[in-house]
């Protein structure tokens, strides 16, 4: 017996001996990996945090300083940006930009939605050529096609408005759209379409009663990617608008810094481009957990 108590008593020793190793070994990978997480994302953040302490600082502390803190917090720079130096304020260029960007975002979702829908419920002849055809498209570059539309729309008459804009995602020329909700929608079990059709569904009401509750993750993910690129889309802009009252954000931002009447203040052109960027941060955070279930998830599991 004694011997069977010793052996017990040596096994429970190793035991906590293991146990602590084990406990020791995953703490310190625990710490090691949330260093190297907290290291990166202040690497990540660093030039956000200097663009906001440089909105406060003046031409020459910016240039010659790379801290993050000014050495006086200075608003001016807020209230003279907003006002610019045009007869429009910053308030018309926002307002521009949503005229643009609603639009587009709506039309997207719309027709890549319909689109999907086509492609992954119904069986239509030379469907997987018109599959093929589609993702083709996100090989082709843009600037293809600048030319030969600007050339159509120029006929239409349209120049110097926001229909070039956005007239072309009418017809879901947004191919990864497209593909990303084809994906959800060929998750989504086949047996729920049959239930609605017993229960009287047409097509139509499927798609609107039933399959779209189900793709909101992906709808809400292609709304945030189409709403944070068309806010940052320079070029489309820039080819179409000729009109300083037309212009948005994103033109407005450059025509400070072309400004060659008068010194160029960095402080101001800083501030408003991070007050430019409150929308899309505030529909990120807005929408973040339905963004990250759609880029995560691939639609409900049957």
């Amino acid at each position: 017996m004694t011997n069977v108590n010793s052996i017990k008593t040596i096994n429970k020793r190793l035991n906590s001996k293991n146990r602590k190793k084990r406990n020791l070994n995953i703490l310190f990978n625990s710490t090691f990996r949330y260093i190297i997480l907290t290291l990166g994302a202040i690497v990540m953040l660093y030039p956000i945090l200097w663009l906001i302490g440089a909105s406060f600082k003046n031409n020459n502390e910016i240039f010659t300083s790379i801290g993050i803190f000014p050495r006086t917090f200075d608003f001016s720079s807020y209230i003279k940006g907003w006002i610019t130096q045009t007869q429009y304020t910053f308030s018309t260029y926002f307002i521009n930009s949503f005229k643009m960007v609603i639009p587009k975002v709506i039309l997207t979702v719309i027709s890549s939605v319909i689109t999907a829908y086509a492609f992954s419920r119904f069986d239509v002849p030379y469907k997987n050529f018109l599959f093929s055809a589609l993702i083709s498209t996100m090989f082709l570059p843009q600037i293809v096609t600048r030319i030969p539309l600007y050339l159509l729309f120029k006929k239409l008459n349209l120049l110097d408005t926001y229909v070039p804009l956005y007239a072309n995602d009418i017809f879901a020329n947004e191919a990864f759209f497209v593909f990303l909700l084809i994906q959800f929608f060929r998750t989504i079990p086949r047996e729920i379409d049959e239930a609605a059709a017993i229960d009287g569904c047409n097509s139509f009401e499927l798609l609107l009663r039933v399959l779209i509750p189900n793709l909101k993750p992906a709808i809400i993910s292609v709304v945030l990617f189409q709403f944070l690129w068309s806010m940052d889309d320079f070029m489309g802009p820039l080819i179409y608008i000729s009109s300083v009252e037309k212009y948005p954000v994103s033109l407005a931002l450059r025509m400070a810094i072309d400004n060659t009447g008068s010194i160029i203040q960095w402080n101001q052109i800083i501030a408003m481009s991070l007050i430019a960027l409150l929308p899309s941060i505030i529909l990120f955070l807005s929408a973040q957990k339905y963004f990250v279930e759609g880029i995560v998830t691939t639609g409900l599991k049957g």
